[in-house]
């Protein structure tokens, strides 16, 4: 196992510029005991996630207000409506393709 890896009492740390192969990361992480409860002091590694979230950023991003023009409004109310009319006259289009249903 390499060198930078360094563990003391609960805390365990792998040095961020550490270089070492797939296979010794995955050995350095199937050698911790999954089973073990979680210190009183763990915290939540918010290194990768912004604000109050516990998961990061890359996984769930944050949700954003969208305003959209007038005009993109009207052509997806004009999709949905036409979907609403063609299952209302008994017809399928599920499959990319009108058919009877």
């Amino acid at each position: 196992m390499s060198d930078r890896y360094h563990a003391s009492g609960d805390d365990a740390m792998v040095d961020p510029g550490w270089d070492g192969s797939d296979e010794e990361l995955a050995e350095l992480a199937m050698s911790f005991d999954s089973s073990a409860p979680l210190s009183p002091e763990a915290q939540p590694c918010t290194a990768f996630s912004s604000g109050t979230s516990v998961l990061p950023d890359w996984y769930m991003p944050a949700v954003m207000a969208a305003s959209h023009r007038r005009s993109t409004r009207v052509i997806v109310g004009t999709i949905i409506a036409g979907f609403v009319v063609i299952n209302a006259c008994g017809l399928c289009i599920t499959s990319g393709f009108l058919s009877w249903a």
